[in-house]
C-alpha cells in the first residue's frame, strides 16, 4: 500500500484548511449577517423610541386642569392687550432754581466765596445759564377720551415739563390739570386730544383678596412691562406714612418697581382697581396701590377744580376694640369708632351726635375704625348730608340714626380763654371733692366769666390731683362735666346724686366740655 509522501500530506493539510476556511467564512457571514440584522433592528428601535420619547416630552395631553390654566393664560394675555394702549409712560424734566444769565456779571459776585462761585459755574455752567434740570420717569392710564391722564403726585411734582409717550411710540406733551398731595395722585392733561383709548376704572370695594391682577408700567425704564400677581390684603394703611396715614392701600404680589408709580393695577375684566404707588423693599413681593375709589373721587374733582378738599364734621374719635373698658357699658357692640369728643362749631355740634356714641356705619356701610370713618367723611361732597348709624350706652345696642351735614371750612378753635390759661385762679363757689381725685364746683355765671368758658349749666373741674384717676382720664381744671352715667348734671347736687349711685370700680362715664369741644371719657378707681 502506497503511503503518502510528505508533499501529498501537506496538500491534504491545505484542503482540510481550506474546507475549514470556507466553513469559517461562511459561518462568519451568516453571524455578520445576524448581527448586522440585530443592529439594524435595534437602530430601527432606538429611533422609534426616540421618537416615542420625543413626542412624549412636547405633547401634553389635554385634560381640564390643562385647558383651564390655557383659558388662564389667554386671560392674561388679552387684559394686558387690551389695557397697554391706554397706558402711557411719563418723562418729566424737574424745575430747577433760575439765576438768570450773565451772573457772573451780577454787582454782588465778587462778593461770593472763591469755593462758592466755583461750585456755581460746576452747576450752572459759564454764564450762569442753568443747565437742564434732573429727569424723571413712571407711568400713568389715560382715563378719557380727550387725554385725561391719572398718575402719582410724586411722579409729576415740581416737573417744568412732563412728555408722555404712548405704546405705539407717539409722543406728546402734558400740563398738570391737577394734584393731591395727600393722596399722592395727580391729573394731567394732553391738549386737544381726542378719540383716545382709555381705561375704566373699576369698583376697588368689590374687589377681594386672592383674585388675581395685573400691573402695567415702565419699572427701570422698561417700558409696557406686565407683571401677574394677586390682591394680597385690602385696607392697608401705615401710620409712617405722614399725610396718607389715614388712607387705604391695596396690598398685591404682584411686582411693582420703580418707574410703575402711577401705573394701573388691573383685574381680569380689564378694570383699573388700583393706582400703583410704592413698595415695601425691592423683590419682596409687597407693593401697594391707591384704591380705584379713592382714585375717581380725587381725579373728578382735579378736573373740575383743579384740587381736593377733604370734608370733615368736627369730632374726637377712637377704635372701639381700643377702648377695653368700654366693653362693659356697650355689652353688645364688636366694633365701631367711639365719639370722644365734639367740637364747638362744627358740623357734628349743631347735630344729634353725642360724645359716648359709638359710630358702627356710614350711609349703611358699616365701619370698624377711625381710618375706614375718616375716609367715608373725606371723600363725601361738602354740604352733603351724611346719615351715621350710632349706638348709645343706654340703648341696649339698638341703633339709631344721626344726620350730619359735611362741611370743608376751618372748624373754629373755642380754645381761647379756656381753663388751660387760668389754672391758678380758684372760683369762690362751693366745692366738692370727688375720691377720683378731682374737685368741683357750681357753675355760675361768675365763674363761667372767670374761666373764659360759654357752658351755662353744670359743675366746674377746679382741681385734679396728679397721678390720680381724673387725670389719667383726661381732666383738667376748667373742665365742665355736664353728665353722669347719662343722666344730666346741672348743679353739684346732680353731681354727688350720680356719683353716689355710680359702679366706680366698675367705671363712671362722664359727660364733660373740654376747651370748647364737647368730650366723653370713664373714670375707674385704680
Amino acid at each position: 500500500m502506497l503511503q503518502p509522501t510528505a508533499l501529498d500530506a501537506g496538500l491534504g493539510m491545505e484542503s482540510e484548511r481550506s474546507k475549514l476556511n470556507g466553513n469559517f467564512t461562511m459561518k462568519a457571514k451568516i453571524l455578520f449577517s445576524y448581527l448586522t440584522a440585530g443592529m439594524l433592528v435595534l437602530n430601527a428601535t432606538d429611533s422609534a423610541f426616540a421618537q416615542a420619547a420625543r413626542a412624549a416630552e412636547t405633547k401634553i395631553p389635554k385634560t381640564p386642569a390643562i385647558d383651564v390654566a390655557r383659558q388662564l393664560n389667554e386671560a392674561f394675555v388679552e387684559v394686558a392687550e387690551r389695557v397697554s394702549p391706554a397706558v402711557v409712560v411719563i418723562t418729566t424734566t424737574q424745575k430747577r432754581s433760575d439765576l438768570g444769565a450773565g451772573a457772573e456779571e451780577h454787582p454782588l459776585w465778587d462778593l461770593l466765596p472763591p469755593e462758592w462761585r466755583k461750585r456755581f459755574k460746576e452747576e450752572y455752567g459759564e454764564g450762569g445759564r442753568p443747565r437742564p434740570g434732573p429727569t424723571g420717569r413712571g407711568s400713568g392710564i389715560i382715563i378719557s377720551e380727550d387725554g385725561y391722564i391719572l398718575t402719582n403726585n410724586h411722579v409729576v411734582e415740581d416737573a417744568e415739563k412732563i412728555t408722555v409717550r404712548f405704546k405705539d411710540s407717539r409722543q406728546f406733551e402734558a400740563e398738570v390739570r391737577g394734584r393731591d398731595p395727600q393722596s399722592d395722585l395727580a391729573v394731567i392733561k394732553i391738549k386737544d386730544a381726542k378719540g383716545l383709548v382709555h381705561a375704566k376704572l373699576g369698583d376697588s370695594s368689590a374687589a377681594r383678596p386672592g383674585e388675581f391682577v395685573l400691573a402695567i408700567g415702565a419699572p427701570f425704564d422698561l417700558d409696557y412691562s406686565v407683571t401677574v400677581g394677586h390682591i394680597s390684603a385690602k385696607g392697608r394703611a401705615f401710620a409712617e406714612l405722614g399725610p396718607y396715614a389715614d388712607q387705604d392701600f391695596i396690598q398685591t404680589d404682584a411686582s411693582i418697581n420703580p418707574g410703575n408709580s402711577g401705573g394701573p393695577l388691573v383685574n381680569l375684566y380689564g378694570e383699573v382697581i388700583g393706582i400703583n404707588t410704592m413698595i415695601r423693599g425691592l423683590g419682596l413681593g409687597i407693593g401697594f396701590a391707591i384704591p380705584s375709589d379713592i382714585a375717581r373721587k380725587v381725579a373728578e374733582n382735579l378736573i373740575k377744580t383743579g384740587k381736593f378738599t377733604r370734608s370733615r364734621i368736627g369730632i374726637e374719635i377712637r377704635d372701639f376694640r381700643e377702648e377695653l373698658e368700654l366693653r362693659e357699658v356697650f355689652p353688645k357692640v364688636m366694633d365701631g369708632v367711639i365719639v370722644r369728643g365734639i367740637q364747638s362749631g362744627g358740623p357734628a355740634a349743631a347735630s344729634d351726635l353725642r360724645p359716648s356714641d359709638v359710630i358702627v356705619a356710614v350711609e349703611g356701610k358699616p365701619v370698624k375704625t377711625s381710618r375706614e370713618l375718616k375716609e367715608q367723611v373725606s371723600y363725601t361732597p361738602p354740604g352733603q348730608t351724611i346719615t351715621l348709624d350710632v349706638i348709645r350706652p343706654e340703648s341696649g345696642g339698638k341703633t339709631r340714626n344721626v344726620k350730619v351735614k359735611v362741611k370743608t371750612e376751618a372748624i373754629p378753635d373755642d380754645r381761647g380763654g379756656i381753663a388751660s390759661m387760668r389754672r391758678g385762679q380758684t372760683p369762690s363757689a362751693p366745692a366738692v371733692r370727688s375720691d377720683l381725685g378731682l374737685t368741683v364746683r357750681t357753675l355760675t355765671e361768675a365763674v363761667a366769666d372767670e374761666f373764659g368758658i360759654d357752658a351755662t349749666q353744670g359743675v366746674i373741674v377746679t382741681v385734679v390731683e396728679p397721678g390720680s384717676s381724673a387725670e389719667k382720664a383726661g381732666f383738667r381744671p376748667g373742665d365742665v362735666i355736664t353728665g353722669v352715667n347719662h343722666t344730666p348734671v346741672k348743679s353739684l347736687r346732680d353731681f354727688r346724686e350720680a356719683m353716689k349711685n355710680a359702679d366706680r370700680k366698675r367705671g363712671v362715664t362722664v359727660s364733660f366740655i373740654s376747651e370748647g369741644s364737647r368730650r366723653f371719657t370713664i373714670l375707674k378707681e385704680q
